[in-house]
């Protein structure tokens, strides 16, 4: 009986270790988790940016609040439908591109399955942009002072975006930092230029 190397045998011992750690493909997760992530980053930062846009001129609570839902409704709205037409056409141009390569009229409910799913993507989107537009919300119904209202946006919004960072890179098996700093930085110069220009012409005044 031949024998099997030692070298072999654990290079076969090594591949059987990783293959169940191996098996999913995180790729599949791409298409909503793309979706989850950029909803709430764009939830959290576009209604921060549009409440201290308000805040900037105006200093009643209630206007900040006002201002922030109806951001959070148009922004899920809006975030959803452009989320499911933008899958939908991907849907179509691969499923197309299928038809073409296997020489058939139709693809089967299985191969279909496989490929992005335009609801999922729109409802994920959706619901995050409403989870990511809700902190800033909650934080400006509780903070009454002026300047402490303003002062703890960015600073919830500081903390927020990192934590949205961290989860979809950990979530999709990616590097944590550089998406994480990315989020940071780009709600901070959301929320800076948002500010600073309404408050400039806030200052000149519109008739």
């Amino acid at each position: 009986m031949a024998s099997i190397p030692i070298d072999d045998m654990a290079h076969h011992q090594t591949t059987l270790d990783l293959e169940p750690k191996d098996m999913f493909d995180y790729s599949k997760r791409s298409q909503w988790l793309r979706a989850a992530v950029l909803g709430a980053n764009d939830g959290l930062v576009s209604t921060a940016s549009i409440m201290m846009g308000v805040g900037a001129v105006k200093k009643d609570m209630k206007a900040m609040i006002l201002t922030g839902f109806a951001g959070l409704v148009a922004g899920a709205c809006s975030m959803a439908i452009g989320e499911f037409v933008s899958v939908y056409s991907q849907l179509d141009i691969e499923v197309a591109q299928m038809k073409r390569d296997f020489n058939r009229r139709d693809i089967a409910k299985d191969e279909i399955n496989n490929l992005p799913n335009p609801w999922q993507a729109a409802a994920a989107s959706a619901l995050a942009f409403a989870l990511g537009a809700i902190v800033p919300l909650l934080v400006v119904s509780f903070v009454r002072p002026y300047r402490m209202r303003i002062l703890a946006v960015v600073v919830v919004v500081t903390i927020a975006l990192p934590v949205f960072g961290w989860l979809g890179a950990v979530l999709g098996r990616a590097p944590t930092v550089k998406p994480t700093i990315r989020l940071v930085v780009g709600g901070w110069v959301a929320m800076g230029i948002t500010y600073g220009l309404t408050m400039l012409i806030g200052s000149k005044g519109i008739n």
